[in-house]
């Protein structure tokens, strides 16, 4: 999926690249654990607790790529298996489009179509909430709408 953002692509990486604030814009991740010393970067481990509905789990995952401001992918290497990738594009001085890509395999006891279906809402939402967390974002649309500014001249 892929989501035009009203940020500049340095301001979106920063946050991107952020991993361990990933819980506040993603619904379903409860909590991260680096396993590594490293928090950032290619060879990067990391736990994250999971939870969609009543399912709970640990998602174990390595960061396989890390390219400043164009992408980042991991492995899940826990009970659900695959791989997920963050792209970025700059899209004009002020816009970055954000496409995230997921391949996952789920264990025999999670139907994989009805999972997947669920998983595409919940992620169309991280997106929305990762873009309003975005600083730039927030003082766009306050200069937008005046809010803080006295009389304009």
């Amino acid at each position: 999926m892929r989501r035009r953002l009203t940020a500049p692509i340095g301001i979106v990486w920063s946050a991107l690249a952020d991993i361990r604030s990933h819980v506040t814009w993603m619904a379903d991740a409860e909590g991260i654990t680096f396993t590594s010393r490293s928090t950032s970067g290619v060879g990067t481990t990391f736990d994250c607790t999971t939870k969609v509905g009543p399912f709970r789990l640990n998602d174990r995952m390595e960061v396989t790529e890390w390219s400043p401001r164009r992408a980042m992918a991991v492995r899940h290497v826990g009970l659900v298996t695959g791989e997920g990738r963050f792209t970025l594009r700059r899209r004009g001085r002020r816009r970055t489009e954000l496409v995230w890509e997921e391949t996952l395999r789920f264990p025999w006891w999670i139907p994989s179509w009805p999972a997947a279906w669920v998983l595409a809402i919940l992620w169309r939402g991280n997106l929305r909430r990762f873009e309003r967390s975005l600083p730039i974002r927030r003082r766009s649309l306050r200069r937008l709408v005046g809010i803080g500014h006295g009389p304009r001249r």
